[in-house]
């Protein structure tokens, strides 16, 4: 079976979905009869062949990204990407073609620019696809898109409609894209955890601070950091040990820094740039919680990470919460853009270790139950059932 598989996003590129991209790519690797090409960006502006075993090849194309503007993707990004990333797939099918082999389906990761890239080449050569909704993809998702997804919202229908399979990685991300389109099937395989690399280590966790983590994520509005620190400036003169460090770049991190040094939280708030996923491990191991105060999320790579290193959880009510804790038990849930409900439970769990600790075992049982091996068996399960 061959599979041409499209995400715009790649480590070192991008966030979650290039993470979950990764993480099955290595499993896919593992299948014997499985053979992927899988079509990216690079971060350079050279064309890269990667390969990852005998039967995955990562094909990165230049789209004018650089070290400097990893973790945004501009509207022109996504347009040369989609442009260039037909070209290609176009190019690779006349390959294979000429060695008398052929790809099977389509895979791609977000709705656009990669599922109108599957549409196409649907259109052209008759191969069915595949589209895993990743969050930003779907109407409604984020309030910085919401003039592009008016825009949109038919052309993705469209591709949705065209779809042999829609795949969300959480029911609320499939709620939400049911409200564009209530007769839309959407099938929900979740993310997975590496539950080998991401695992507790007490002998690292800080006992002269309590820190607080929203783990390896894109700083920009959406993700509710800023109620985070408002939630640490109640807290400080209190609890003078409670330290908040966050990992990433985004569009948001200045207007964060502002306020940090507005309210004076200078040594208790520290941004710590872009952290390469595979050196965040000791970042999760060093805290005493995980917060994600989002508006809105897929499902939360961060927190899956952040389970798996048995972390008590605080979030808020969107995608893959309900699925990921439950209240009371490994964590809380608050409600959204409220700085003293965050203050108030971070304040519990502060107070009560032994609540603390019953959450962070209660956490990482949960991680157990889901390894990207398991996802990506799924996934090799569906390909097997749309082309039989």
């Amino acid at each position: 079976m061959r599979v041409l598989f499209f995400n715009y996003e790649y480590p070192p590129l991008g966030g979650g979905a290039a993470n979950a991209t990764l993480c099955i790519l290595r499993e896919f690797a593992k299948i014997p009869d499985l053979e992927v090409d899988l079509v990216t960006s690079a971060v350079s502006n050279e064309y890269k062949l990667e390969t990852m075993g005998d039967r995955i090849r990562i094909h990165r194309l230049p789209i004018g990204k650089n070290a400097q503007n990893l973790h945004f993707q501009s509207q022109k990004d996504l347009l040369v990407y989609a442009w260039k990333s037909y070209f290609f797939g176009k190019k690779l099918i006349a390959q294979r073609k000429a060695q008398n082999l052929h790809y099977d389906l389509t895979h791609s990761f977000f709705s656009v620019p990669c599922g109108f890239v599957s549409l196409l080449l649907k259109r052209k050569y008759g191969l069915p696809y595949i589209v895993s909704l990743r969050g930003s993809d779907v109407p409604g998702y984020s309030e910085r898109f919401k003039a592009v997804y008016a825009f949109l919202k038919p052309l993705i229908k469209f591709i949705w409609r065209e779809a042999a399979a829609v795949i969300a990685n959480s029911q609320g991300l499939r709620e939400l894209a049911q409200e564009t389109n209530a007769k839309q099937r959407v099938d929900i395989i979740f993310n997975g955890i590496d539950t080998t690399a991401f695992v507790p280590n007490e002998a690292l966790q800080r006992r002269d601070q309590f820190i607080i983590t929203p783990g390896a994520t894109r700083i920009t509005e959406r993700k509710g950091i800023r109620y985070l620190i408002e939630a640490v400036g109640l807290l400080v003169s209190k609890y003078p040990h409670i330290f908040l460090r966050v990992m990433g770049e985004g569009d948001e991190k200045e207007a964060l820094l502002e306020l940090v040094k507005k309210k004076q939280l200078e040594q208790c708030v520290q941004f710590v740039g872009r952290i390469p996923r595979e050196e965040t491990v000791p970042y999760y191991q060093e805290a005493s919680l995980f917060v994600l105060p989002s508006f809105n999320e897929g499902m939360s790579n961060a927190m899956l990470e952040a389970l798996a290193v048995g972390l008590p959880i605080i979030a808020t009510e969107t995608g893959g919460t309900a699925e990921l804790v439950t209240d009371g038990v490994n964590g809380f849930v608050v409600a959204m853009k409220n700085a003293p409900d965050l203050a108030e439970k971070i304040e519990k769990i502060m107070l009560d270790e032994k609540l603390a600790q019953r959450m962070g075992h209660a956490s990482r049982a949960i991680a157990e139950k889901q390894s990207w091996q398991e996802v990506a068996g799924q996934y090799a399960l569906l390909y097997n059932r749309l082309i039989t």
